[in-house]
């Protein structure tokens, strides 16, 4: 836009301290995520006790992958006269994501995910975080 009065969502004083941080550790979570996940497969044959590794990385692995998208969303659709929300809920909304692939991924292993249930799963998590953010946005409202 060509508009003076336009303030970019990007300005540099609009990017809190806490969002580099939580930049800098979705980074290391996908490093450490993916690069664990690649070793795990490519060299350990499937046991029980390699599972729950496997999820932890993954849950890395998504997490650390998600974090910027969802840091990216939460700077776009935040008002301009409004606080960017702190970097612990950008990074509940990754982790939320991240929890979301682990269990379908837990449900496929007995062939159980479909369609339906992979929504309403996908749906108790949204319901969760609307009601923990919008607790957060009053208790917000009501210290200023």
């Amino acid at each position: 836009m060509n508009d003076p009065n336009y303030q970019d969502a990007y300005d540099g004083d609009r990017i809190p301290p806490d969002h580099i941080g939580v930049l800098i550790a979705g980074v290391i979570f996908m490093l450490v995520g993916w690069a664990g996940l690649f070793h795990l497969v490519t060299t350990d044959v499937p046991r029980i006790g390699q599972r729950w590794v496997f999820f932890l990385l993954l849950q890395l692995a998504v997490t650390g992958t998600v974090l910027p998208f969802i840091r990216y969303l939460n700077v776009r659709f935040t008002p301009v006269n409004a606080d960017l929300p702190p970097g612990g809920v950008v990074v509940r909304q990754s982790l939320w994501i991240g929890l979301f692939v682990v269990v379908c991924a837990w449900l496929q292993i007995p062939r159980i995910l479909n369609g339906p249930i992979a929504f309403l799963v996908a749906l108790a998590f949204i319901v969760i975080e609307i009601f923990l953010r919008s607790r957060e946005i009053r208790n917000e409202r009501a210290e200023e």
